[in-house]
């Protein structure tokens, strides 16, 4: 075998074809994750200039920058934009696309044709919602809760369609990873083989593949209500508002596994690589992910406590969320177990490791407390929920997807980024994410809502220091970013394996040929041998 990896002796997947026309009409499950990378990059940046945006505002307790209702369309351009254009499709679509083939031994995915479609799908999907923007944007939040979004005077009816055609492109994404699990494994590849990264993509499908079409429903009952009229949500034409929150909420809270699951995925694969260790119990965390995702359809009430809900109702609901936090614990107690007597290195992937575990268990910690109805029902609509909202979703996933983009970075572009940078932009980032949010949980605590304009005097603090840490976290962002780019081009080229993992996707050449291999690969162990030399993993992975 070619100690470079299989598949060494063709030329890359970005070299094998050349011309504009062969990206944009690629079947090539590695060529559309790096135009899903692009999009989702470009969409992070946009929602990061309107938080930024937002917090600058905030600086002072009346005007400083935007009017109250440039505010209002902002925020919810803010959390349109995050949740739906990046956080959500950020890692399956671009790392689960590129390497959940390898990693299977796959030549590509089930659905090629579906695949590319996906990406124009999505593409199609934010024009829309940008399109709306340029309407004049809409004034509701994310959640566009009825019956306010039924009569705004804002595009509400544009952006509910440009998520609505969003979440086909999910759905068709979700599909293929299902598919392509059940049929495309390498001989030898059998379930309790898989990567823990496949088993966490294949939880988070199932979860989108469920729960998408409920959300596409409402958002497009929305758009009729507020561009026909009706009244399916309004309550003066006998419509009920609190329907529509069951139905956002069914989508919406298992929504929070579609963005966590596949950071725990890229986790789980950084913390064995970086450690050299096997996970200390391999079973526990491929099954708590899809304990995670059946758990997770039956905890949306907790977001609706104050909407006229039983106590006993409130009491199911709170018990079913925290039963999450359950199976959210034996992944965090697994990881920090397969550090023991680990060969640890200290690189940047595992640095966001770290932060990715202290804001994980913090954020949530503050989950466990928020699905407690008597606290709940103090911090609801408060800076409390928003702090504890981004401190599970942007910061576990946020981290993770940095440490993804670190760690195969040499394997989707056949180079080294400069270490130092890494590290730098890393600890910049955690610092800056910590000053944003922590001091939101003391401005919700003392009764601060969200989404408000202007507050008290005596809250200028705290916002002042969440708004220099949105900076800080914005400055450290660029800096990796900067960091990546400039390795594209002179960074140091980087061997088919340069952190020593036995996971799959390293026994091929990097950055991959066209096909991924020369020959279809045969497994004959796990991905986290690591008693085993590389050599002897390596043979062990040999070619049919």
């Amino acid at each position: 075998m070619d100690p470079r990896g299989v598949g060494a002796t063709h030329p890359d997947y970005m070299r094998a074809e050349s011309g504009v026309r062969s990206w944009l009409l690629t079947k090539d499950h590695k060529r559309i994750a790096l135009m899903f990378y692009g999009a989702v990059i470009t969409f992070l940046m946009l929602g990061g200039i309107f938080a930024l945006i937002l917090r600058t505002e905030l600086l002072t307790p009346e005007t400083t920058i935007i009017d109250p209702m440039t505010y209002n369309q902002m925020f919810t351009l803010h959390g349109v934009t995050m949740v739906w254009l990046f956080l959500i499709p950020s890692i399956p679509a671009v790392f689960g696309n590129f390497v959940l083939p390898l990693m299977l031994g796959a030549k590509d995915l089930a659905f090629p044709r579906i695949n590319l479609a996906s990406f124009y799908v999505y593409v199609a999907s934010a024009i829309i919602i940008l399109t709306a923007m340029v309407l004049g944007g809409a004034d509701t939040g994310w959640t566009f809760y009825v019956p306010y979004s039924s009569t705004s005077p804002t595009a509400v009816t544009w952006m509910g369609i440009g998520i609505f055609v969003n979440g086909v492109s999910s759905i068709m994404t979700a599909l293929n990873f299902v598919v392509t699990t059940h049929t495309l494994r390498a001989q030898g590849l059998r379930w309790h083989r898989l990567p823990l990264f496949v088993w966490a993509i294949y939880g988070t499908s199932i979860i989108i593949l469920f729960a998408t079409p409920v959300l596409g429903l409402s958002l497009l009952l929305v758009a009729a209500d507020h561009g026909l009229g009706l009244g399916i949500f309004d309550p003066r034409y006998g419509g009920d508002p609190v329907l529509f929150q069951h139905l956002f909420w069914f989508y919406s809270h298992p929504a929070v596994y579609i963005m966590i699951l596949p950071s725990f995925a890229v986790i789980s694969e950084v913390v064995c690589t970086f450690s050299q260790r096997p996970p200390a119990s391999y079973r526990a965390i491929a099954y708590s992910s899809l304990g995670i995702a059946f758990i997770g359809f039956f905890t949306w009430g907790h977001h609706m406590f104050v909407a006229g809900m039983s106590e006993w109702d409130a009491g199911v609901f709170g018990g079913l969320s925290m039963f999450v936090a359950i199976f959210s614990a034996i992944k965090v107690f697994t990881w920090v177990a397969t550090l023991r007597g680990g060969s640890i290195a200290f690189s940047t992937p595992m640095l966001y490791f770290l932060w990715f575990l202290f804001l994980f268990v913090f954020g949530g910690m503050t989950g466990v407390a928020v699905a407690t109805q008597s606290l709940d029902v103090h911090w609801h609509d408060g800076y409390f929920v928003v702090a504890h909202f981004h401190f599970i979703m942007v910061g576990g996933a946020l981290t993770a997807f940095l440490a993804a983009a670190h760690y195969w970075f040499p394997k989707m572009f056949g180079k080294l980024y400069d270490e130092r940078v890494g590290l730098l932009t890393s600890v910049a980032v955690f610092i800056g994410f910590v000053f944003t949010f922590l001091p939101q949980f003391l401005l919700g605590n003392a009764g601060m809502p969200r989404r408000y304009y202007s507050y008290p005097p005596h809250f200028q603090w705290l916002n002042v220091l969440s708004t220099g840490g949105a900076w800080l976290l914005g400055a450290g962002l660029i800096l990796a970013l900067i960091n990546l780019v400039v390795a594209l081009k002179w960074g140091r080229r980087a061997g088919p394996n340069p952190w020593g993992s036995r996971s799959f996707e390293w026994i091929t050449s990097s950055p991959p040929s066209k096909h991924n291999f020369d020959v279809t690969p045969i497994i004959e162990r796990t991905p986290y041998d690591y008693h085993l030399s590389e050599e002897d993993a390596r043979a062990r992975s040999r070619a049919s």
